[in-house]
């Protein structure tokens, strides 16, 4: 009798609600879905659809220094020497030894002449001759003459002090004086070598009678001062080449610091690349550099406070876009979960790139396993032109084809359904049927 109430009780329960559970399907019935099994075929035709993501701003893509220059400091004179990129090795090149010759005496030169002590030769000696004690020098003037009294010009540029005194001796005899005399070089003016650059002091030193090297050169002008051996050099001018040994291989050769030097030799010990700055005055360098080093620390305050006010500028417009996100004040492009996924709702498609499938079913939780079927995970895609409606299907039994939903993108307004399991539509429906068909049976008893 039991049974037979609960048989009619049921009967009348499914008879008088009509369906008692409905549960979201994906179906091709009414023609305006097509169901398409998602390989990695299809997942390359979907991703065909032309999308091109929203992007941020472009205040989020620039910086605050990214553009501007300083400020030019104005015409200044040309540098005597800039900074440069130090060689990897400094060639050496030494110039051929000069041959050896005896001094010619030279235009600027000056010559002394001092005659023979003796009494009765006072009163015959004129001119210079005419003091016996007194030595008097002559320099020798632009036409390479010095002129003695009562003697007249006498050639002597050109002329070794031998010569010199063969000549002197001959036009005393035609002046009819006494040709005891002696003749040396009191002042060496003619024959000089300069030096300078990183040195003790620059200095212009005579060519005497002794041959000038190359090491007394520069003890002369007070030693090489520089810190830096490694990338020191000496250069030399010689008659229109340039020769350079580099510092430490000159303090390594005691041939090279004998280096014999000529007459217009320049010499200049630098630390820099450059050839040129040979010419440099020192005053010059430095006023150069304070004036570029004041200009450039003005230039670079006005550029800092430019800077500073730029990066206000962006982050106020970060700032103001990142408040307009939080209060959905900006357009963005969605896709949306339902069915059987851990939290439904709507998936935020980023900004500057694509999202995947997968990108949005586990940002969200994935799907649950328990109540989910994995082998109807869909995507739907609706037409711009049409009502139609793609199904891309996901069958995700085997969990190996999960790597399709990591390839498949996502487009603006896509719909990721996950159906259920047959047993949880059942499940559902006992649970809906159960409380009705209790008070139902419960009514047929009394």
């Amino acid at each position: 009798m039991f049974k037979h109430l609960i048989a009619i009780s049921l009967l009348s329960f499914v008879t008088g609600c009509g369906v008692a559970y409905i549960s979201p399907t994906v179906s091709e019935e009414d023609g305006k879905v097509r169901i398409v099994p998602l390989t990695a075929d299809t997942v390359s035709t979907a991703n065909r659809a032309v999308y091109i993501p929203k992007e941020l701003p472009a205040a989020f893509f620039q910086n605050a220094g990214g553009a501007g220059a300083l400020r030019a400091a104005g015409a200044t004179p040309a540098p005597v020497s800039e900074i440069q990129t130090r060689p990897s090795d400094l060639a050496l090149r030494v110039p051929k030894t000069p041959p050896r010759t005896t001094y010619d005496i030279g235009i600027g030169d000056v010559l002394l002449l001092a005659s023979r002590s003796g009494g009765s030769t006072v009163e015959e000696l004129s001119g210079l001759l005419a003091a016996q004690n007194r030595r008097q020098g002559y320099t020798v003037q632009d036409d390479g003459a010095i002129a003695i009294p009562d003697v007249g010009r006498v050639a002597v540029a050109g002329l070794t002090l031998e010569d010199a005194e063969a000549a002197l001796f001959q036009r005393l005899l035609e002046a009819q004086i006494d040709p005891s005399f002696s003749l040396e070089i009191a002042e060496f003016n003619s024959k000089r070598v300069s030096i300078g650059g990183a040195v003790g002091t620059a200095a212009v030193i005579p060519i005497t009678l002794t041959p000038l090297t190359l090491d007394q050169a520069i003890a002369t002008a007070g030693g090489i001062q520089t810190p830096d051996l490694e990338y020191a050099s000496i250069r030399l001018y010689r008659q229109g080449d340039l020769y350079q040994i580099p510092l430490e291989t000159y303090l390594e050769s005691p041939d090279l610091q004998k280096t014999r030097l000529v007459a217009g030799d320049s010499i200049f010990v630098d630390t820099e690349y450059q050839l040129d700055r040979a010419q440099a005055y020192f005053a010059e360098q430095i006023t150069l550099r304070q004036f570029r080093q004041q200009a450039r620390v003005q230039a670079l305050s006005e550029l800092q406070a430019e800077v500073t006010l730029r990066r206000a500028a962006l982050e106020e417009s970060r700032s103001n876009f990142e408040a307009q996100l939080d209060n959905d004040a900006i357009a963005r492009d969605y896709a949306y979960l339902t069915g059987e996924v851990s939290e439904p709702g709507r998936f935020t498609l980023p900004f500057g790139r694509t999202a995947s499938l997968a990108d949005a079913l586990y940002s969200h939780g994935g799907f649950d396993t328990q109540t989910g079927n994995p082998s109807q995970i869909y995507v739907l895609r609706g037409s711009d032109n049409s009502e139609t409606v793609t199904a891309f299907n996901l069958n995700a039994k085997n969990a190996a084809e999960l790597i399709l939903a990591t390839r498949m993108e996502l487009r603006p307004n896509d719909v990721i359904f996950v159906a259920e399991q047959p047993v949880t539509r059942w499940n559902r429906v006992i649970t809906q049927i159960t409380p009705s068909l209790l008070t139902s049976i419960a009514s047929s008893v009394n």
